[in-house]
């Protein structure tokens, strides 16, 4: 390169300084007139720097990228240039370029690393073409400082610039992303189901692996300003914004899928409907609703992670409490007759003995009272229901409706009339 002779009128004068002045406001005038000249040769030692030094932009092949890579470096020189000429030049424009170029490393997939990178690399060319200026008396020796303090700005502006755009595109892509996923989550869960194909379409959209098997959680939390939205694995499906929160977990019997839904769920009360196949979301979802109900009314554990497989017989019993409260009607009235504390007495005694085969010894211990306790309570319920007690229907009926009765929280269990 040959290094532009001085002239008396390129000869750059000091500025003076003024308070708080930006490193463009003490740069030298006619700067840009030395430097202008030597663009296109800085430019092109940057851009083959970036191919050679750079794995992720070394793309020989592609002309429209490489020429997109030409502009950026392009657009930051003259930048750079514009603001040496006026300091308080409009900024916006190259701001906006910058924030387009993070937005698109953002769509290529790409970390800013390798862009970071790029810029750095950028500067040192820059700085050392510069400086062989100065070497060769075209640029004034007094500049220099205030020439690299204006580039390390003039990165940095661009680096967050770069980032504001990368972040602002990846915010977005996350924003529909979870669209579709939320979305996918009203699918695997529609009654009826809906088509395989329009499943695996938006599967394929939401960046979602297809299962052979889900299942799903419901929980009691919603994603409020106020509250923290919980973290589960990222090959699960969850949305919190309304409640029940929902979450699908898949091939939720594979190894791990224990331990991680007990862990994402720490602290919250969630219920887990059964393992289904993809097709059958719905039945997984309406079991796990009605559990999580029985727990918000204190008939199953509350407070915790609540698996339907556990509580079957609980959930089919109250499945329809109209039937139970149909077969506490027209069993179960005569106890409403004793007074609340025997009635509550004779009626887990009632309950233990049927389920103990009849075997009064058993029910003694069971209730860890004595066995003429036991005898002389049967004799009671022996008088409140008469022969209907000994009848195999009637007990097999009976057991169901104390069950549920055994159940229910203390308010609700007298016999509808």
């Amino acid at each position: 390169m040959c290094p532009i002779r001085s002239h008396p009128r390129a000869v750059p004068t000091q500025r003076a300084p003024q308070p708080a002045a930006t490193p463009f406001r003490v740069l030298a005038s006619g700067l840009d007139e030395l430097l202008r000249p030597h663009l296109p040769g800085i430019t092109e030692e940057i851009v083959r720097a970036i191919r050679t030094e750079i794995p992720e932009y070394a793309r020989p092949m592609n002309d429209t990228y490489m020429h997109v890579v030409h502009r950026g470096v392009e657009t930051a020189l003259q930048g750079f240039i514009a603001r040496i000429v006026q300091s308080d030049t409009d900024w916006e424009s190259v701001k906006a370029t910058y924030q387009r170029i993070g937005k698109g490393e953002a769509e290529e997939g790409r970390s800013l690393d390798s862009f970071q990178s790029a810029l750095r690399l950028g500067a040192r060319v820059t700085w050392r073409r510069v400086n062989a200026l100065v070497e060769a008396d075209s640029v004034p020796q007094p500049v220099l400082a205030a020439f690299g303090e204006a580039l390390l700005l003039h990165l940095d502006e661009m680096a967050a610039a770069t980032t504001a755009g990368y972040t602002e595109a990846r915010l977005h892509a996350a924003g529909e992303l979870q669209l579709r996923r939320s979305r996918l989550i009203d699918l695997l869960v529609a009654d009826p189901p809906v088509a395989a194909e329009a499943i695996g379409d938006l599967a394929h959209a939401a960046q979602w692996q297809l299962p052979r098997e889900i299942a799903v959680v419901v929980t009691d939390h919603a994603a409020t300003p106020e509250s923290v939205r919980p973290i589960v694995p990222r090959e699960f499906l969850a949305r919190f914004d309304e409640l029940p929160g929902r979450i699908v977990v898949p091939d939720p019997e594979g190894p791990g899928r224990a331990r991680a839904i007990a862990a994402a769920l720490q602290g919250m009360t969630a219920a887990v409907g059964p393992t289904v196949p993809l097709a059958e979301g719905a039945r997984s979802l309406r079991w796990a609703v009605d559990a999580l109900e029985l727990a918000r009314r204190g008939i199953l554990p509350h407070g915790g992670l609540v698996r339907c497989t556990d509580h079957l017989a609980t959930l089919l019993l109250f499945r329809d409490e109209s039937l139970i409260d149909a077969l506490s009607a027209r069993h179960l009235t005569p106890l409403e007759e004793v007074r609340p504390p025997q009635r509550e007495r004779l009626a887990e005694t009632l309950l233990c003995w049927l389920q103990s085969g009849h075997n009064a010894s058993e029910v003694a211990a069971r209730l860890a009272v004595h066995p003429q306790t036991v005898r002389y309570r049967l004799r009671q319920l022996d008088e409140v229901f008469g022969p209907r007690l000994h009848d195999p229907q009637v007990q097999f009926e009976m057991q169901l409706a104390l069950q549920a009765r055994s159940l229910r929280p203390e308010g609700e269990r007298s016999a509808p009339k």
